[in-house]
């Protein structure tokens, strides 16, 4: 290339970042490690079903929108597997990386809650979660346990769409479950039928990102 060619290639270069043509860099995602959150917050208003991360980690909760967030799940979180049929769903050669459903100290005490959900705005005041699909390194699935015995509400491993129902101005925790490390993009769906008119209303498609180390 000539020195004139190169001079003019800068001046192009120059004149399109003075333009306002150049692409801003992104904002990092900001990443969450321990503490209270609520992995989907589910909002009604004006017509439409919000869906955001409500970020309870700090002093004050604040609302994310799911695409800024990357919720770790750090070494600390592997553990055995239970033996016996009922936790079949569960890890991979006999250990998981689990969020538990109690709160513990390190790790993220991950929910979800509808509280901003009103009473009467859908049929049997409640909504549906959907969990429509999972891109990670093995099977992702959420499950609450009682007296040592486990109660699955998704699982990524026996097929997908799974769909659970969920009362309005609820607030619930829930195990979280990872069968191998790496990056899990998680996405869930929130539906519900309009108790006036029938009508079906979405949150549309929100993934959520998952970060499990080793």
């Amino acid at each position: 290339m000539s020195m004139r060619s190169g001079g003019l290639v800068g001046l192009i270069l120059a004149g399109a970042l003075l333009g306002g043509t150049a692409v801003p860099a992104q904002a990092a995602p900001v990443v969450l490690t321990s503490g209270h959150v609520d992995v989907l917050d589910v909002d009604y208003a004006s017509g439409a079903l919000v869906v955001n991360v409500l970020d309870g980690t700090g002093a004050t909760d604040v609302e994310r929108d799911p695409a800024d967030v990357v919720f770790r799940v750090p070494p600390a979180a592997k553990v055995n597997v239970p033996g016996g049929s009922a936790w079949s769903f569960l890890g991979t050669g006999g250990q998981a990386w689990i969020l538990p459903q109690a709160n513990t100290s390190g790790l993220l005490w991950a929910g979800w809650n509808t509280t901003e959900v009103p009473s009467g705005v859908f049929q049997n005041n409640r909504v549906t979660f959907r969990l429509t699909s999972v891109s990670g390194p093995a099977g992702f699935s959420i499950y609450t346990t009682s007296l040592g015995s486990p109660s699955v509400l998704f699982d990524s491993g026996n097929g997908l769409p799974d769909n659970l129902n969920v009362n309005y101005n609820s607030h619930a925790h829930v195990n979280w479950g990872f069968d191998a490390a790496g990056t899990y993009a998680v996405t869930f769906q929130v539906t519900g039928t309009l108790a006036a008119t029938g009508a079906t209303v979405s949150s549309g498609s929100k993934t959520f990102t998952f970060e499990v180390l080793a």
